[in-house]
């Protein structure tokens, strides 16, 4: 009391009456978390499963590996130069440069002027102009149909049409903002609702696109694990063992195929897409193809046999009951080009009501970007022979993919000359998956390091040699078994500079934990 009387005969009685307010504000407030003096959303108030929902391809390591680089850019002394970002299939990142007949156009459609000030390809120049032609105000600012511009969904339906030798309507197709956009909106119809949710079976491993995408819409994983020891190929016993298994907890609705796979690089078999096809009839499934690498096949005597084209050919009941959805991007491939956000879904033998309430809920969402559709038109409508632009364009695309073969060849006989490795062939898409046997001494030190054995190994990795890549739990994996993932993006001189440090580093690790 005698220190508030002596600052009211200093400060006069009006600034001791705020002063007094001010104390008594801070008591009273000091109990309650800052968070709730300020902030209408918390970590306890915001929706749950967007805190628990994980994305190991962009996690932790992921983050550390970009400190990493802004601690080199201002001088800090580590035992390597650069980080080498082997986490992500972001192609153009890694050095593979963009198809001249892409960029071209979408120049051309950005800047009009270029059509006729510049000496493009006269195949350039119309694609240019018919794409303009379809945009309000011919300017790719305005927006276009919520689906995709008219012109392009019929543009990919004529691919489809070529790539399978069966029709495909126009008005089944969607533009959207590369696959990802595509494959929520379908996760997205499905309820968790009820006595028990909604169930979607996913391979294991697999993209964790999916995982974190059913916990945030509350929805149950029903993983089923692919044979690594039959090239990760599919069993069908075990789609079975999953799906009863599953019954207790959920009502499956769906089951997702990655072909070929993420991460594990395997190909399908006609006959196991046969099988699956026969598997979602009898039990009422419906498929959701992610066929997003189907440029992206090496291994002799593998081949990409889309769902919808096989569906086709079986005959009934099948054609007409099993329903699918497939998903392309312009994101993988020869193309790579990411940062577009452009691709496709393809719609099969859905309810008509469900579907007119799909397009809908993504007429909420206004229009995917327009210059990603005008890149996913360039992919699904590209130069044919004869064409001005064509022999640039497939000198291109061959070198990219001869390239990507190479590479994937390099990339699994490496692993596989190390000890206590076991990489299966890379058969498609744009990763290895390698096995990888670790010291009974390094998982201990991972157990009281609290990292599950293959984190601690890769954040061994990065912090050690600056090398990027993703722990296999990230893609979930049998347990007792420890992986990790790594592209085969890196430009032949970067990967095979990789791999050499990476031999050296792993050498050191069992050494260290022997």
């Amino acid at each position: 009391m005698n220190l508030i009387f002596r600052k009211f005969r200093m400060v006069g009685a009006k600034k001791m009456l705020k002063h007094v307010l001010e104390i008594r504000f801070e008591a009273v407030t000091s109990v309650l978390s800052p968070q709730c003096r300020h902030k209408s959303l918390t970590l306890e108030t915001m929706r749950q499963n967007i805190v628990k929902l994980e994305y190991a391809v962009r996690g932790p390591l992921v983050m550390r590996a970009a400190a990493i680089e802004n601690e080199l850019k201002k001088g800090s002394n580590k035992p390597f130069k650069k980080v080498i970002r082997a986490n992500l299939g972001d192609a153009h990142a890694m050095g593979q440069q963009p198809i001249t007949f892409i960029r071209q156009v979408l120049a051309c459609v950005t800047l009009p002027e270029l059509i006729d000030k510049y000496d493009f390809p006269s195949d350039v120049k119309q694609r240019a102009n018919e794409l303009l032609d379809a945009c309000g105000g011919r300017s790719v600012g305005a927006y276009s149909a919520s689906y995709g511009l008219e012109i392009i969904r019929k543009d990919v339906a004529k691919y489809i049409e070529e790539r399978d030798g069966h029709p495909s309507k126009w008005e089944d197709i969607l533009i959207t903002a590369g696959a990802s956009m595509g494959i929520k909106s379908i996760l997205g119809l499905y309820s968790p609702a009820g006595d028990k949710p909604d169930g979607v079976m996913i391979p294991i491993p697999q993209y964790p696109l999916y995982s974190a995408s059913l916990v945030e819409f509350g929805l149950e994983a029903v993983g089923y694990f692919l044979d690594e020891d039959n090239a990760w190929g599919l069993d069908m016993n075990e789609l079975n063992s999953a799906l009863e298994k599953s019954k207790k907890t959920c009502r499956v609705k769906c089951i997702v195929i990655i072909n070929p796979g993420n991460p594990t690089g395997q190909v399908l078999s006609r006959e196991n897409i046969e099988s699956v096809i026969k598997f979602a009839h009898e039990n009422n499934l419906l498929i959701i193809a992610d066929e997003v690498y189907q440029h992206n096949v090496y291994a002799e005597g593998s081949k990409f046999h889309s769902f919808k084209k096989v569906l086709r050919e079986m005959g009934a009941p099948y054609t007409d009951e099993v329903e699918v959805t497939s998903f392309m991007t312009i994101s993988k491939g020869y193309m790579g080009e990411c940062g577009l956000r452009g691709g496709w879904l393809e719609i099969v033998n859905m309810e008509p009501a469900v579907q007119a309430h799909l397009y809908k809920a993504l007429s909420a969402m206004l229009c995917p970007t327009v210059l990603g559709q005008i890149g996913t038109d360039a992919v699904a409508k590209p130069p044919k022979q004869g064409d001005p632009s064509y022999d640039l364009f497939n000198k291109e695309k061959t070198a990219v993919l001869d390239s990507l073969k190479t590479r994937a060849k390099m990339v699994v006989d490496t692993f596989n000359s190390m000890e206590g490795f076991k990489c299966n062939a890379v058969q498609g898409a744009m990763y290895c998956f390698p096995r990888i046997q670790l010291p009974p001494k390094a998982i201990e030190a991972a157990k009281a390091d609290g990292k599950a054995a293959d984190v601690f190994y890769a954040f061994a990795l990065l912090e050690e040699t600056g090398i990027c890549v993703v722990a296999g739990s990230g893609f979930k994996q049998r347990p007792g078994t420890y992986h990790f993932r790594t592209t085969i993006l890196p430009q032949t001189d970067v990967l095979k500079e990789m791999l050499n440090i990476f031999q050296d580093f792993h050498q050191k690790f069992t050494k260290k934990y022997a």
